[in-house]
């Protein structure tokens, strides 16, 4: 698939969860900005200035490992270094460092999937404190809904039997 026509799912699929972050990994950024590993990681070198830990980050061994497990990716023919890790805003400073069409294309690209996920999350955080008030009001009222369902069953219990029919009789 041409990097240029990569959909918002493809996107979203080479976003990590790394320590508590959002994270985009060096070699998934490089292939989408159509240049080498090896290039984008000297342009950060070159600019150290620009990438700040709050931007970008280098996995430890660990994380690395964890990272290839899932992946089933063997160790040998891989990578000999742990990747670097680039948050959002690392991922606007690498379109200025690398500063092709592609770079500039992809970065915005990401920045709006990164932007889709912000927005689910507030969603869902509001969802969840709707539900939050719910429960708070079902334990306010605990006894009453609990009360509710014990009549509902003894009505549900109540046998159908026949019973003498109620009003007057008239005498024949």
């Amino acid at each position: 698939m041409n990097e240029l026509n990569m959909g918002d799912k493809e996107i979203a699929e080479k976003i990590y969860l790394i320590r508590g972050i959002k994270v985009m990994l060096d070699k998934d950024l490089a292939e989408m900005y159509g240049v080498e590993t090896k290039r984008l990681i000297e342009q950060v070198n070159r600019n150290p200035l620009r990438f700040p830990e709050a931007f970008m980050f280098r996995l430890t061994n660990d994380e690395f490992e964890f990272l290839r497990s899932q992946f089933a990716t063997s160790k040998r023919g891989g990578r000999r270094y742990a990747p670097y890790a680039f948050t959002e805003h690392g991922i606007l400073m690498l379109s200025s460092v690398l500063n092709s069409q592609q770079a500039i294309t992809m970065s915005i690209k990401i920045i709006e999937v990164f932007v889709k996920f912000r927005e689910m999350l507030i969603s869902q955080k509001d969802l969840l404190l709707k539900f939050e008030q719910l429960e708070k009001l079902v334990v306010q009222h605990d006894d009453d809904i609990r009360a509710l369902f014990q009549a509902l069953k003894q009505l549900i219990g109540q046998r159908n039997e026949p019973r003498e029919p109620v009003g007057f009789k008239l005498k024949g």
